[in-house]
């Protein structure tokens, strides 16, 4: 039977003071730690920028941003996760310092990408923790490369167009979000004028790709922690409840109090919920 969480301060710890509508908000994130080494590879005709941080023996842990960030939006969580794990973060294709070839943006495409950086930095396997899009890449390679996952923390994905909520078009907190990319993707891109053309191209994406369909997900092998907001502009709830039933063995865990920008609203209760379920 599937198993619902609802993460509450009595079974994690939240971050103290946490504002009663802080799913409204998207504060800024921190820097992001010293890395232990950062560079680029050359995957797929394109430069993917990485960078690892923490030294610990195990499988890495690799974080998989969304659609129009970058890898540096998970500084909280590296800064603690870095402790005692090694972590993986890089920049999507065509996000953040990565560059594209023109190629069309596909989770297919980005999933070969992350799996030709795994192969650049010899890691075989790792606990995949995938946002938004980040998730989609991770359903991508539960079900075409199953053996690279020790389990797969997906908060936030799609897997069939009717997943996505229609009123996310309109949504004021997502239409921040856009904005905050926008002066990031300025600040950091080899082609800071083109945030335009890149928009355009990663909407593409989300109004036709889905990664695979439900059907597809009965094979995937690898623990899978569904993760959805309470308050998701995005996706709605009963979606990642239909994925959840249809990963075996899969379990669904709803985050109270925030919305698709959860790392962002309430870090500390997020990486707890990532350690949770990747040290059990």
């Amino acid at each position: 039977m599937l198993r619902t969480l609802m993460v509450t301060a009595i079974t994690l710890t939240a971050t103290a003071g946490l504002a009663q509508d802080a799913w409204l908000t998207i504060p800024e994130t921190p820097a992001m730690p010293q890395a232990a080494s950062s560079g680029t590879a050359s995957v797929n005709g394109m430069d993917m920028y990485y960078a690892t941080y923490g030294s610990a023996e195990g499988t890495p842990v690799l974080l998989i941003h969304g659609g129009l960030a970058h890898g540096d939006i998970w500084a909280a969580q590296v800064a603690d996760l870095a402790s005692d794990h090694s972590v993986i973060v890089a920049d999507t294709r065509g996000h953040g310092r990565s560059t594209n070839d023109g190629s069309t943006y596909s989770y297919e495409l980005l999933a070969q990408d992350y799996l030709a950086l795994l192969d650049h930095l010899n890691v075989e396997q790792v606990h995949l923790v995938g946002w938004s899009d980040g998730a989609n890449i991770g359903y991508t390679i539960s079900t075409t490369a199953p053996d690279r996952l020790a389990s797969h923390f997906a908060h936030a994905g799609n897997v069939t167009l009717d997943g996505i909520d229609p009123s996310v078009e309109t949504n004021e907190v997502f239409g921040a979000y856009v904005g905050m990319m926008a002066e990031d993707y300025a600040a950091m891109s080899p082609t800071p004028d083109g945030f335009e053309a890149f928009l355009g191209g990663v909407a593409a994406m989300w109004a036709t790709e889905k990664p695979g369909g439900l059907e597809g997900l009965q094979s995937v092998t690898a623990p899978t922690l569904v993760v959805q907001s309470e308050h998701d502009e995005a996706i709605l709830t009963e979606h990642s409840q239909a994925i959840a039933e249809a990963i075996p063995g899969a379990e669904l865990l709803i985050l109270k109090d925030v919305s698709h920008f959860a790392s962002f609203q309430d870090p500390n209760t997020y990486t707890q919920a990532i350690r949770n379920f990747i040290d059990q």
